[in-house]
C-alpha cells in the first residue's frame, strides 16, 4: 500500500488538520493539571457556612504541607460549596476541614485534618458538621469599633463601683477583686475617649491594609526578587572586587620592576616639555606662518593631479600686452595672505 507524500496531498486540508493539532495541544498544556498522569489528583467538595474570604487557587494543605489547591468557591443555596483537588494525599471518611488564616494581610488556605478508616468518596460533599472558618480578627475590631461608641462607660463604671461596695464587707480575696473590677472601671471611663479613637485608628488601618493588600504583597515580592538579584550577582561583584585589587598588586609591581627604565625616560621628557615652554612664542609664530603656507599649497594642489603655478617674468615685458606685468615687479607676496 502507498502511503501519499505531504507535498502531494490537498494544502487545504493539511492546513486544517494542523490548526486542529495545535488547538488540541494548546488545550492540553492550559489544562495540564486536569491531565492524567500529569497533573492528577482527586476533586473533593465540602460545604461551609462562610466563604471567610477563601478563593480559587488558594493552598490545599495537610499538616502544613501543600497537597493541592482549591479549584471553585460557589454558593449552593445556604452553603457555600468549595472544591479543592488534592493529589498524592489521603483523604478519610472523617476528615475535617477548615479555612486557616495564611498571612496577616488576610490570605487564606484550606487546612485537611486526614481521619477516618476508610478513604473519602469523591463524589459525597464533606459536610458543614466536619467544616470550620476562621474568626477573622479583623472583622472583630471592625465591629468593636462601631459599637465601643454605644458603650455607657459612666454607667458601666457606676455598676462596677456598685459591685465594689456591695462585696466590700466579704472575705479578702473577693474584696480584693471586687476592688480591681472598680478600678477597671475608673480606668475605662478615664480613658473613654483614648479607647474610642484608638479602635478607630484600628479600624481605619485595617480598612487600609485590606485596600493596599495587593501593593503590600508587590513590595514583598519585588523585594525578594532584589535579594534574590544581589544574590545573584553576589559571586560576579566580588570576582570584580578581587581582581580590581590584583590589577593594582600588578601595576605596583611593574612600576617597581621597571622602575630603572622608567626613571630616564619620565626625566628626559620632562626636560623636552622645559624646552618646548622656553620656545612657545617661537613654535606660536611658526605655526601661524606654516598656516597660510599650507593654505597656499592647498589651492595650489586642489584641481587635480597637476597644481596651479605662475612664473612670472619667463616672457619679457615688450612681448605682453600693456599693463600686464605686475606692478610689484615680480615681487613675491608679502607673508600672511596678501
Amino acid at each position: 500500500m502507498r502511503i501519499t507524500p505531504v507535498r502531494e496531498r490537498n494544502p487545504v486540508a493539511v492546513g486544517l488538520v494542523g490548526l486542529v493539532l495545535l488547538a488540541l495541544v494548546g488545550l492540553a498544556a492550559y489544562r495540564a493539571d486536569a491531565l492524567p498522569f500529569v497533573g492528577g489528583g482527586t476533586t473533593y467538595s465540602a460545604d461551609f457556612t462562610e466563604s471567610a474570604g477563601l478563593d480559587t487557587g488558594d493552598e490545599v494543605r495537610i499538616a502544613g504541607v501543600k497537597v493541592g489547591e482549591v479549584t471553585g468557591v460557589t454558593l449552593d443555596g445556604a452553603a457555600v460549596k468549595v472544591d479543592f483537588r488534592v493529589k498524592d494525599a489521603w483523604i478519610g471518611d472523617a476528615s475535617t476541614v477548615g479555612i486557616a488564616i495564611k498571612t496577616l494581610l488576610g490570605d487564606k488556605y484550606l487546612a485537611v485534618d486526614p481521619l477516618g478508616d476508610a478513604p473519602q468518596d469523591p463524589a459525597s460533599r464533606i459536610p458543614a458538621a466536619r467544616t470550620t472558618s476562621p474568626y477573622d480578627v479583623t472583622q472583630a475590631f471592625n465591629g468593636l469599633g462601631e459599637t465601643i461608641e454605644e458603650i455607657d462607660t459612666a454607667q458601666l463604671a457606676r455598676s462596677f463601683r456598685t459591685i465594689s461596695d456591695t462585696f466590700k464587707d466579704s472575705p479578702p480575696d473577693v474584696r480584693s477583686a471586687a476592688i480591681g473590677l472598680s478600678a477597671l472601671s475608673r480606668t475605662v471611663s478615664e480613658r473613654d475617649a483614648q479607647l474610642a479613637t484608638l479602635l478607630k485608628g484600628s479600624k481605619q488601618l485595617t480598612r487600609t491594609l485590606a485596600t493596599r493588600k495587593s501593593s503590600f504583597e508587590t513590595l514583598l515580592e519585588d523585594g525578594n526578587l532584589l535579594l534574590g538579584e544581589i544574590q545573584a550577582r553576589r559571586d560576579s561583584i566580588h570576582l570584580l572586587l578581587t581582581g580590581t585589587r590584583n590589577l593594582g598588586t600588578q601595576l605596583t609591581g611593574l612600576v617597581a620592576d621597571n622602575d630603572k627604565q622608567l626613571r630616564p625616560t619620565l626625566d628626559s621628557l620632562g626636560r623636552v616639555t622645559t624646552v618646548l615652554v622656553k620656545n612657545r612664542k617661537s613654535l606660536d609664530k611658526v605655526l601661524a606662518l606654516a598656516g597660510s603656507y599650507n593654505r597656499l599649497v592647498g589651492n595650489t594642489l586642489g584641481n587635480g593631479r597637476w597644481f596651479d603655478n605662475y612664473v612670472c617674468g619667463v616672457v619679457p615685458k615688450n612681448y605682453l600686452p600693456a599693463g600686464t606685468p605686475p606692478e610689484n615687479d615680480c615681487m613675491p607676496p608679502k607673508q600672511g595672505g596678501r
